[in-house]
């Protein structure tokens, strides 16, 4: 650019008096600086650009491990708490020594901005009481104190902690990704008005060559040289532009794998979790062979029965493209599936699906399956205990105030007149406390046809959205 400036000084000096000799100059100087500078913000804005894409991810990625880390202590604690096999213990005392340095490395990915490190430590805060919830209740159970242990997990408070845990870091998530679109935007307005000052600049210098460019001949050999110097500025300009635009594909291509490995992380953490549980269900089935007595072996079946939902649940978990969201007509399919297959008695009664494709939050997901699997398992067990054939189908659609509706209803005996349909079963108590998650309360009705309908409103059902059409 310098010699752009010499030249158009020297033609200035050929031609010009005096005064219009120094105006020319400090109008070239004027837009060489204007230009110069102009590429210098536009190159430092693009290397901003990329820095914050490093930052989210790398925050991202933390929240998420930190997420992944909770959910392993968790499971092992309530596989300890549900069986007693110490084997969940070591597990469980990993992932939790584990969760320290997650939070270090949040805390780490965070500590340059006052914003974000105030709400890791709201976040930290949280973990905090629910590690020390999980411990507690391990400690219980660890020195003979089961019952405390049970009333403890009983009043719900581990899982609406860990709800809350989940959710805020969803949240945070969520936030940050916000954050990046809102810089991203402000970084594209800059970026049109650096360019506009550019090509002003390049304008403004092009009509005073033209203006000059009439006087002299030595003015046009002054502009040639001018428009040389220009020319390689651009391409050096535009080679730099290339370079950096190379190094933001590299930078999203990283950020793609990186989102891929979370999500091949976040399955095969969901199918370890289904694979753990099912080995727990076929530990039961093993007991239930060799126990003796009755009473025993009805509640040895029905923990199988229930852990076997659960890993169901958690193995046919699938994620969607945003890590946290998941299709509750496939999951729903799929769990029927299972249950269809493992069912005692299920050749005589046909089971059948009729679910909306909702969209719905994936910590959602498993709790729903688990309510379906005790719906369809007691229909299963009470309604054609005779041996009888019937019809189960389980419907999950939008209902009243569009919000999603689950219902369960079967053509078998029903229930006695003498008996109160939901009252005094453990199935009963379970499928009431996990349909208060999501603020409805099930309703049981003797169906006039014959056999029972339970329908279980989810009002409070987060994530539930239809889902949004191919082009």
């Amino acid at each position: 650019m310098s010699t752009a400036v010499n030249s158009a000084g020297s033609m200035a000096v050929a031609v010009a008096p005096k005064g219009g000799r120094r105006f020319a100059t400090v109008v070239s100087l004027a837009l060489a600086v204007i230009a110069g500078l102009s590429a210098l913000f536009l190159v430092q804005g693009v290397q901003n650009q990329i820095e914050d894409v490093r930052h989210s991810n790398d925050v991202r990625a933390q929240a998420q491990e930190l997420t992944i880390a909770l959910s392993e202590a968790e499971s092992n604690q309530r596989g300890y708490l549900l069986t007693g096999d110490a084997d969940y213990l070591e597990p469980y005392e990993r992932a939790a020594s584990s969760i320290d340095a997650q939070i270090d490395g949040l805390i780490a990915a965070t500590q340059n901005d006052a914003a974000q490190r105030e709400r890791v430590q709201s976040i930290v805060g949280q973990i905090s009481i629910k590690m020390a919830e999980m411990a507690r209740t391990v400690e219980l159970y660890a020195t003979q104190r089961q019952q405390q242990a049970q009333t403890l997990t009983d009043t719900g408070m581990g899982a609406r902690l860990m709800e809350d845990v989940r959710r805020t870091l969803g949240q945070f998530i969520a936030e940050e990704n916000e954050n990046l679109l809102g810089r991203n935007e402000d970084m594209d307005g800059t970026r049109r008005w650096l360019v506009g000052a550019i090509l002003a600049a390049l304008a403004g210098a092009g009509i005073l060559g033209v203006s000059l460019l009439g006087r002299t001949r030595q003015d046009i050999s002054a502009l040639a040289s001018t428009q040389n110097a220009l020319r390689m500025e651009n391409e050096t300009l535009e080679l730099r532009v290339h370079e950096r635009t190379q190094a933001l594909q590299e930078a999203t291509i990283h950020a793609e794998r990186e989102r891929e490995r979370v999500e091949a992380l976040l399955q095969d953490t969901n199918h370890r979790i289904g694979n753990s549980l099912a080995t727990v269900s076929s530990l039961l089935g093993l007991q239930l062979m060799r126990s003796k007595s009755g009473e025993v072996r009805d509640a040895l079946e029905a923990a199988r029965g229930r852990v076997h939902a659960i890993a169901s649940s958690h193995r046919r978990l699938r994620l969607g493209g945003d890590l946290e969201t998941t299709d509750a007509q496939e999951f729903l399919t799929a769990v029927l599936d299972d249950l269809k297959s493992t069912a005692t008695g299920a050749d005589a009664v046909e089971l059948v699906g009729e679910v909306e494709p909702i969209v719905i939050n994936a910590r959602d997901a498993t709790t729903i399956g688990i309510v379906v699997g005790e719906l369809v398992t007691n229909a299963y067990k009470h309604a054609f205990a005779d041996g009888r054939s019937g019809r189960i189908v389980v419907k999950l659609f939008r209902g009243h105030g569009d919000w999603p509706t689950l219902v369960v209803f079967d053509d078998g005996r029903g229930v006695p007149e003498t008996v109160e349909p939901g009252d005094g079963g453990l199935g009963s108590v379970i499928i009431k406390q996990l349909a208060q998650q999501f603020g409805g309360v099930p309703v049981y009705e003797r169906r006039a046809s014959g056999g029972l309908s339970v329908t279980v409103p989810l009002p409070n059902l987060e994530g539930a959205k239809r889902p949004v059409p191919s082009a």
